[in-house]
């Protein structure tokens, strides 16, 4: 045809784009591939992503549909994120409407403008506002509505205020601001910057570097102006926030953006209140924990370049920067930064290939890296750096693995371990206990007939919350009220079996009732800045008793822990993922970082069933960098990754028979085209019914990346192409971090 053809990727599960006519009287010279489109699909209103500006369409030209809008007159990614997407989705595998809306928050999608709200005008009390207040006190009590709005504006930073917030402070506060006005005593002034986003001047001198700190931000230093993968290995407490907040500032120096990647919310308000102190100017936060509006005014002002350094979760990888300088990913072990459900990228790989089209460097930092990051640090792929001391005088904790065996246990706490919690506690110290099982019990059981508290939908028990009164499934959400009596045999003899954080709370509440106790999990945290208040008291000492699921253990600074106590090191010790046991190392070691973190030295004591387990020793004695070695040698000689890459479909059904079918299809498919390929499967996955949907999977693994890639461009055609089971969804993860 000889008309324009705008291709559009569409949020949805469809491997394809859509065609259609540009929208009446458009002026076409001004599309551009990247910005939103407004476009009838179905009987739906959608917004979708201009791809391409075709001229050709193989369906019949008059037929096509015109878009309903153009919402934007720019791309409203640039260049270089657009670029990662199309990357990505070619990877990943994905569709890629899918994968363009996961770059755009949810306003962003729903066709908002991308435009930052004006700020609002602001009253400032002006120099003769503040003597009138002074002098002309007695007179203004006459006024009081003057008066009142003076005091009001005094005390705002820089005397300055919106005028929205000045209306509750008295009754008709327009009039007033206009008689005071009048007098010069306020004035008008507009916000340099967005108010949310100011940074206070930074009052904070930066610590002196120790050596090896110094070597690390100089050899990254040197490489600003190209691409380089730079791990950062320190321990626990050796600062490599300091080594990133001096590489940001040098960034800052180049008029240049900074972004920052952690794994959790929970790791945000500590690193955010350090990345406050010390760097100059707005800085922008993203996340999952901000409503939709705050979230879109953070993605805008790091787009705007009003924020100079952006700090966000996975996600945040596809933030627009229009002046990139570097790339950092702090925790880059942490299985956070894999998206697990619809387009499943990971977070710290995508930031190494957009570092690589930006020609920036990219810091990995971790006391515990991945293997896989290791592995490529040894082939020479990354360059390693390490940072093997604490600093400030902190020791490394001394790490013991106590035998439980035989020990009469008190919720789960053997009296060896309370009678050192006791010794510390009482020279004023703090003690860290960590138990990654939230809830109270993992089952409510009855002891007359065996009943267990098992999901209607999952294949899994519902954990015990007591003081929510209720049984919750930690996979698939489910609830119900706890019943007094056993819904089968009609029994009151309910037992709660196992332990969990809020049991060890309430059996620690009545051991120490005179210690503060925090308890830091994904319930206690649930409110906004319910977080920040917990690490505040604990900061201030009057919380001196800390219980906490991993978002405890990573990232956070306890300078007065000086006992880590590990309820239950065994829960890791024997999964059915090949990466139990580096997951289980990661996490130890991390908890254990919590100790000894100032002039204090630290202890951590492991509890376990298995003293002489070979990881457990091997990490007590010999720490992070041995067990590494040896479990990377074991990978090698099993052919895992990061010896061997994989890609993991799977399916889900409300008919397990369904699942397999599909999968056995699929299998059939694969095994012509597999040469150099290893085909394992199909089988149910190890919680086989979830949500309600049994689920089972193929697992593809191939030695050569490029081979599994070149396997999977044909298959997947020959997959979707297969005739659609409404009963059946399916998905592929390439490069899986769970088997599940």
């Amino acid at each position: 045809m000889s008309g324009p053809v705008l291709r559009i990727a569409i949020p949805s599960p469809l491997y394809r784009t859509f065609d259609y006519a540009p929208p009446p009287d458009t002026d076409i010279s001004a599309l551009q591939p990247g910005i939103r489109v407004r476009v009838p699909f179905g009987r739906r209103s959608v917004v979708g992503f201009l791809l391409e500006l075709g001229h050709d369409t193989p369906l019949d030209p008059a037929a096509l549909r015109p878009a309903q809008a153009v919402l934007d007159t720019e791309p409203i990614l640039p260049a270089d994120v657009l670029a990662l997407l199309r990357w990505a989705q070619g990877y990943y595998h994905h569709p890629p409407g899918d994968v363009f809306a996961a770059a755009l928050p949810t306003l962003l999608r729903q066709g908002e403008p991308a435009a930052l709200p004006q700020p609002p005008l602001l009253w400032r009390i002006t120099t003769a506002g503040h003597a009138a207040r002074t002098q002309a006190a007695p007179a203004l009590r006459r006024a009081p509505a003057q008066f009142l709005l003076l005091d009001h504006l005094a005390a705002y930073p820089d005397g300055a205020a919106a005028e929205d917030s000045l209306r509750p402070v008295v009754r008709d506060s327009a009039a007033t601001l206009r008689a005071l006005h009048a007098k010069g005593w306020v004035e008008r002034t507009a916000p340099t910057v967005i108010p949310s986003l100011a940074a206070p001047p930074s009052s904070i001198p930066a610590p002196v570097l120790n050596e090896a700190q110094t070597a690390a931000v100089a050899a990254i230093v040197a490489q600003l102006d190209r691409f380089g993968v730079f791990l950062l290995e320190g321990v626990t407490g050796s600062g490599k926030t300091e080594v990133y907040l001096r590489l940001i500032e040098a960034v800052l120096a180049q008029g240049r953006q900074a972004l920052a990647l952690v794994p959790e919310i929970g790791l945000t308000p500590q690193l955010l209140a350090r990345f406050r102190e010390r760097l100059p100017g707005p800085l922008a936060v993203l996340h999952s924990g901000l409503s939709d509006r705050e979230r879109l005014h953070a993605w805008l002002s790091a787009r705007s370049g009003v924020a100079r350094v952006v700090v966000g979760t996975r996600s945040a990888v596809f933030a627009p920067l229009p002046t990139p300088g570097i790339i950092i990913v702090d925790e880059e072990h942490d299985l956070s930064f894999k998206q697990q459900d619809g387009f499943r990228y990971h977070a710290r790989d995508l930031a190494i290939i957009r570092a690589q089209r930006l020609g920036i460097p990219v810091v990995l930092g971790s006391a515990t890296p991945a293997l896989e990051s290791l592995h490529n640090a040894r082939r020479g792929r990354y360059r390693a750096l390490r940072l093997p001391e604490r600093v400030g005088g902190g020791r490394t904790p001394s790490i013991e693995l106590l035998d439980v065996r035989r020990q009469p246990l008190i919720e789960g706490l053997s009296p060896p371990l309370l009678e050192r919690m006791r010794a510390h506690l009482a020279r004023e110290e703090q003690v860290l206990l960590f138990l990654n099982r939230r809830g109270f019990a993992p089952v409510l059981f009855c002891h007359e007939c065996g009943w267990l508290s098992q999901c209607r939908h999952c294949d899994a028990r519902m954990t015990l919350h007591l003081r929510q009164r209720r049984l919750l499934c930690h996979h698939c959400g489910d609830s119900r009220p706890i019943d007094i009596t056993c819904p089968t045999c009609g029994s009151v003899d309910l037992r709660a079996i196992g332990q969990g954080t809020e049991r060890l709370e309430t059996a620690l509440q009545q051991e120490f009732p005179t210690v503060g106790i925090a308890r830091l999990d994904r319930d206690s945290t649930r409110r906004r800045g319910s977080l920040e208040t917990l690490l505040t008291d604990i900061h201030n000492g009057q919380r001196r008793l800390l219980i906490g699921t991993q978002m405890l253990a990573k990232g956070h600074h306890f300078p007065e822990v000086t006992l880590v106590g590990i309820v239950d090191a065994d829960q890791g010790l024997y999964g059915i993922d090949f990466r139990s046991s580096e997951r289980m190392a990661q996490l130890i070691l991390q908890v254990a970082g919590r100790a000894g973190r100032a002039d204090k030295p630290g202890v951590v004591i492991i509890q376990t069933h298995h003293p002489d387990h070979p990881l457990l020793r091997l990490l007590a004695t010999q720490g992070y960098p041995a067990f590494a070695a040896a479990a990377l040698d074991e990978r090698q000689a099993a052919a895992l990754p990061p010896f061997a890459h994989q890609a993991l479909l799977r399916a889900e059904s409300a008919d397990p028979e369904r699942a397999m079918a599909f999968l056995q299809a699929a299998r059939a498919l694969a095994e012509p085209l597999a040469a150099g390929l290893e085909l394992l499967g199909p089988a149910p996955a190890p919680m086989e019914r979830r949500a309600g949907r049994y689920r089972a999977h193929l697992l593809l693994q191939a030695v050569r990346r490029q081979d599994l890639h070149d396997f999977l461009e044909i298959w997947t055609v020959q997959l979707r192409k297969k005739p659609l089971d409404r009963h059946i969804r399916w998905s592929l993860d390439v490069d899986p971090m769970e088997l599940y």
